[in-house]
Parts: C-alpha cells; sequence; structure tokens
C-alpha cells in the first residue's frame, strides 16, 4: 500500500512539473519568436520616445531657469552704468560688463 502511494505522488509530481515546463518553454518560444521580438521592439521604442520627449522637457525647463539666474548674475536686464565715473570705461554692449581700460595695460 505505501509503495502504492508513493507511485501515486511520484507520477502526479511528474505531470506538474512536466505541465508546467512546457507552459514556460511556450511563454519562451513565443518571447522569442519573430513576432514577439517585433513587438517588444515596437513597445520598447514608444516607451523610448515617451522618456526622450519627457527628457527634452526638462532639458527646455531647467535651460530656462538657468538663463534666468545667469540674466540676474549678470544684470543683464538692468539699464547699462551711468558714464559719470571719471576713470576710462567702455561698455560691452552684449552685457553691458564694465572694463577698466587701466587694467587692459593702456
Amino acid at each position: 500500500m505505501r509503495r502504492l502511494f508513493w507511485l501515486g505522488v511520484g507520477a502526479g509530481a511528474g505531470v506538474y512539473v512536466t505541465h508546467r515546463v512546457k507552459r514556460r518553454v511556450e511563454r519562451f518560444t513565443r518571447t522569442w519568436s519573430p513576432e514577439g521580438v517585433a513587438a517588444r521592439a515596437v513597445s520598447t521604442g514608444q516607451s523610448a520616445g515617451d522618456r526622450l520627449r519627457l527628457f527634452a522637457s526638462d532639458v527646455r525647463t531647467e535651460m530656462q531657469a538657468r538663463e534666468e539666474e545667469l540674466r540676474e548674475a549678470v544684470r543683464m536686464d538692468q539699464a547699462p552704468p551711468d558714464a559719470g565715473d571719471p576713470r576710462p570705461r567702455r561698455v560691452l554692449k552684449a552685457r553691458y560688463t564694465i572694463i577698466d581700460d587701466d587694467k587692459d595695460g593702456n
């Protein structure tokens, strides 16, 4: 009786394992078939495009914030300085940066 019990347990385990292995092999072959690879490539490409769009949006936002910081740092949005200073100076029109002529070696 004991032997018959263990024979039944072994046969049941064999059927179960065979079924699980078969399902896993079918899933593997479906995944790596030409259709499965193509479907995966399309979905990966679409998600990569979405990620790239989000990245570009983040870059534009941070670029605008950094430009504002730089404008504030060089005071680009303010009027150029007065020329009432007795020392000779030049004003660069692009950034309104004052450069002393004495420092240029003249």
